[in-house]
């Protein structure tokens, strides 16, 4: 039965036209809470990273969302939190032998020109399956700040200190390393329990003055995310701060403008306002999980994908994808329809990337054959910067050994956001209009300052076009060279 499903998938995958969009987010999250990593040390670790990486560049992915704080716990060198047990199988223990894998990770993302985002949990202090603590973990050390809830702890929301010092980890992270983004997933008040209360009444009766319970709690997480993106766009303002709430908003049985669904709400039961925040400007993308199938009866993807496009499209809007379900309902090409069609979507996130590695139902394989044959720009963020750096200076086709190569050397700039970071190499035929607008003849996006043109090239006449990118990748004039 799988078999046919993924054959009829495939086959109408590949009877539609290739899509090529200029921009577009194509990413992968890479998670370590499913406990992947946990005690299998650095050598097997990198081993099967590089392996997904691999995977992932050739289908087109150019965002990478990694995992590095699943328990108020850290995947990388951190002085205010102990090594994650996700990563050692211990936690406090730090790797031996030593290696920083969010350090690792950005440089092998930024080397294959993908952008790294470190995804960090903010609420969560224990997951159901750690049996101890570190005794240096902020839960230990600061007991009075958490609560219990169905087997977790957690970080009390209502609690000023604790909305601080989870500000503190982010900036630690955005200071330290070299990050592209900083992303949190949709853990905001805890998944309820039908008959269990959070026990946030110490918290309400200090700071809740009277307000209705839900009001309140709705404004210490908008305040989080708003101290959060402050905090981020004032350490290094070109780093992005994107959130992945859960895919239903409000269902309409709670509000009239609400979507056709009858499942968890974000607004009403995790306490989280994610039109708020876009509206005011505090998040710079948005990926709502909606991972349900087609015509699932509780929750239609068809339906939630129109709603939030109608809804949410101020800021670029990204599709969380559900790799296995969409396989195994042979959902791709109808879903990627939607995505592509439907106003203010900018891309797709792959939950999860080993499933897009190991080719699941095809996935993969759709994605280099139909919808990721060209390389695609990060959607523009004018609203963070909007110049773009200086072209490119002295192209010149060289043959080398390995065949002909153009090199280039990176246009002049000083200061950090105008620094050409990439650059984009376009193809044109002999006779054929030059304009980098049509994304079909891109051919790359490289963060070296030379580009090997494939053996076929030898005999050919044509023109290349090098642009430079910086960090937000706003795109440079053109340079040319022709190749005789």
């Amino acid at each position: 039965m799988t078999l046919t499903l993924i054959a009829v998938n495939m086959c109408v995958c590949l009877a539609q036209p290739v899509y090529t969009p200029k921009r577009e987010f194509r990413g992968a999250w890479i998670q370590a809470v499913n406990g992947q990593w946990q005690g299998i040390g650095r050598d097997a670790m990198q081993a099967e990273l590089t392996r997904e990486l691999n995977e992932l560049q050739a289908c087109g992915i150019n965002a990478i969302l990694f995992q590095v704080r699943v328990e108020g716990d850290a995947l990388y060198a951190s002085q205010l939190e102990p090594w994650s047990r996700y990563l050692t199988g211990q936690q406090g223990t730090p790797p031996q032998p030593y290696w920083d894998p969010l350090q690792w990770m950005i440089e092998q993302c930024h080397a294959r020109g993908m952008e790294l985002h470190a995804w960090i949990n903010p609420y969560r202090a224990k997951t159901k399956g750690t049996p101890a603590l570190a005794t240096t973990h902020y839960a230990i050390q600061h007991p009075e700040r958490c609560f219990s809830y169905d087997g977790l702890i957690l970080f009390d929301p209502g609690l000023p200190e604790n909305r601080h010092f989870i500000c503190e980890v982010a900036r630690d992270i955005v200071s330290r390393y070299d990050v592209d983004g900083l992303h949190i997933d949709d853990y905001f008040y805890p998944y309820p329990v039908a008959g269990v209360p959070i026990p946030d009444d110490a918290a309400y009766a200090k700071y809740g003055n009277g307000r209705d319970r839900g009001d309140w709690r709705r404004e210490n997480v908008n305040e989080f995310i708003r101290e959060l993106h402050d905090v981020v766009r004032k350490e290094k303002p070109w780093v992005k701060f994107g959130v992945s709430p859960f895919g239903i908003y409000r269902n309409q049985r709670s509000w009239p403008d609400g979507s056709r669904t009858n499942g968890l709400q974000n607004y009403d039961d995790l306490y989280a306002d994610v039109l708020l925040w876009i509206e005011k400007g505090w998040v710079d993308y948005n990926i709502p999980q909606i991972y349900w199938e087609i015509g699932n009866r509780a929750a239609d993807y068809d339906e939630l994908i129109r709603w939030w496009s109608s809804h949410a499209h101020s800021r670029p809007l990204y599709i969380g994808q559900d790799v296995d379900r969409t396989a195994a309902h042979g959902d791709m090409a109808r879903k990627m329809l939607l995505q592509q069609g439907l106003p203010g979507i900018n891309g797709s996130c792959q939950w999860y990337a080993r499933a897009v590695a190991d080719n699941r139902g095809g996935y993969a394989t759709a994605l280099r054959n139909q919808y990721h044959t060209r390389p695609a720009l990060q959607p523009a963020m004018p609203w963070i910067d909007k110049k773009a750096p200086g072209k490119v200076r002295k192209v010149k086709l060289l043959m080398t050994d390995n065949g002909p190569v153009l090199f280039w050397k990176a246009p002049k700039g000083r200061k950090e956001m105008n620094v050409a970071k990439s650059y984009a190499v376009y193809r044109f035929a002999e006779g054929e209009e030059v304009n980098i607008n049509n994304a079909s003849h891109l051919q790359a996006i490289t963060p070296n300052t030379f580009f090997e043109l494939p053996s076929s090239e030898l005999g050919q006449h044509c023109t290349y076009v090098v642009t430079a990118l910086d960090r937000l990748q706003n795109e440079s004039k053109t340079t040319k060279v022709k190749v005789k």
